[in-house]
């Protein structure tokens, strides 16, 4: 039988890069995918409506900004019921030919996959390390202590899994939530996007709790895109930092959740702390 797929964004204040995203679905495969956008409550709509109108997508406009998870759950909710793949984007990505119709193939090439992740591009052309190991302990606080500092250090280059992005596909601990196809009933066996991630680390979540049933998360490299930027953040620097720095907190703490793991929580927190206050000085 074959697959039906949706695809799902959610915008906030990035409607000048929708086109592109909406042209580049068009151009990579020749068809025009089933596409719903979910608006966390954009000071000016306008664009929105017109890059829909024009491509045939559906507009969620939802009154608030509930996050990039709580977004795509409307938008989840929202997907016709037919729909068994989810592609989820952000609104800054461009397709490259072929690189949809790559990702849905993979679905029948690699049936255990509950996510699959493609090769993701910067503006620049560079690799964007996308398909990454879990956080652990001793990774996730060598890489927050040193990451900025000195990008190329152990434990840095161990999380990003630098090395591992040649032709081959592989198995990851997680995938970045900018570009990956979810297989619908994994997305609803776990119960999708956790809601409590306003933004950042839900895609690190998902990755686990998408392993830990049973799930494969896959890197595949035969697709294709291009992430051109975190449009909606880059004027909010600071507050994206902390919004960045609590959600590392939510998913790390929660590694280490029984009372006696108090004081690696606490040594977390205050270490998160510190860091925010060291890049945003």
């Amino acid at each position: 039988m074959p697959h039906s797929a949706v695809v799902i964004t959610v915008t906030h204040n990035t409607g000048t890069t929708l086109e592109s995203f909406l042209q580049s679905l068009i151009d990579s495969d020749g068809g025009r995918p089933d596409v719903v956008i979910v608006d966390n409550a954009s000071d000016d709509l306008s664009v929105e409506r017109l890059a829909a109108s024009a491509y045939g997508a559906r507009l969620i406009e939802l009154p608030d900004n509930r996050g990039y998870g709580a977004g795509i759950a409307v938008g989840v909710k929202a997907a016709d019921a037919v729909a068994d793949l989810l592609v989820i984007a952000n609104p800054d990505v461009v397709f490259t030919p072929g690189a949809l119709a790559a990702l849905i193939a993979a679905a029948d090439d690699i049936p255990g996959a509950g996510a699959i992740g493609p090769r993701i591009l910067d503006a620049t052309g560079a690799v964007y390390p996308s398909a990454r190991q879990l956080p652990s302990l001793g990774t996730g606080i060598g890489h927050a202590i040193l990451g900025r500092i000195w990008s190329t250090n152990p434990w840095s280059r161990k999380y990003r899994a630098e090395g591992e992005y040649g032709a081959e596909q592989r198995d990851a601990g997680w995938l970045s939530g900018a570009c990956l196809l979810v297989r619908r009933t994994a997305y609803e066996a776990v119960d999708g996007f956790d809601p409590s991630y306003f933004m950042y680390f839900e895609d690190v979540d998902l990755g686990s709790r998408l392993s830990k049933a049973g799930w494969r998360n896959v890197y595949y490299p035969e697709s294709v895109v291009v992430h051109t930027g975190a449009h909606s953040t880059s004027n909010n620097a600071r507050r994206m930092e902390q919004v960045h720095h609590d959600s590392a907190y939510t998913y790390l703490s929660r590694q280490y959740p029984a009372w006696y793991q108090l004081p690696v929580r606490v040594a977390l927190k205050l270490a998160l702390s510190v860091r925010l206050w060291w890049v945003t000085r």
